[in-house]
């Protein structure tokens, strides 16, 4: 199946774009990961209202076990920023975050009317977890991958206990949109 045209299933009737009322569960959800950096709960507020149509949550019988955040850079609308992407300990292993990457990339390419769209992303050398999702979904949508330096860990940290977090571009993804 191409990724771009529908969410796999079972995910697809629980993916949607995000609402205000989704903020704290975002919230929950991320500190639940352990892993990501979290940050205020007003953050996520924003991301669920004013970048709603560039960020996706998985909602299944009424909980939150997903979501992507993300926002298109104001001087490149053709890009998609991945800012975080957190599953829930019960939807992991599932395939729920590469549903909900491809129906978002889908819905924003939707948006702008099939023009092609670059997703960009930051990925500390030693998460090989995401390196593997991000490299994946460039192999499904048959796109390059290339990265470069972008963040050092002197712009995260003070004390330098945050790595490097080299920019990922996967793209442009301009494969015909389908119903």
């Amino acid at each position: 199946m191409s990724a771009l045209n529908s969410a796999p299933d079972p995910w697809a009737d629980s993916l949607r774009a995000p609402v205000a009322a989704d903020a704290l569960a975002m919230h929950q959800l991320v500190a639940a990961t352990g892993v990501l950096d979290l940050n205020s709960s007003y953050a996520y507020l924003l991301m669920a209202t004013d970048f709603a149509d560039t960020s996706i949550v998985a909602d299944r019988d009424g909980e939150l076990c997903g979501l992507i955040t993300g926002y298109h850079p104001p001087a490149r609308p053709d890009v998609l920023f991945v800012w975080q992407v957190a599953v829930s300990d019960s939807a992991r292993g599932q395939g729920l975050a590469s549903a909900m990457l491809d129906a978002l990339v889908y819905r924003v390419r939707r948006d702008r009317f099939g023009h092609p769209v670059t997703v960009e992303t930051t990925v500390a050398p030693s998460n090989t977890a995401s390196r593997a999702f991000f490299g994946a979904f460039a192999r499904r949508h048959g796109v390059p991958l290339a990265e470069s330096p972008h963040f050092s860990s002197a712009l995260l940290s003070a004390a330098g206990e945050h790595e490097d977090e080299p920019l990922l571009r996967i793209g442009p993804i301009t494969a015909a949109l389908t119903a």
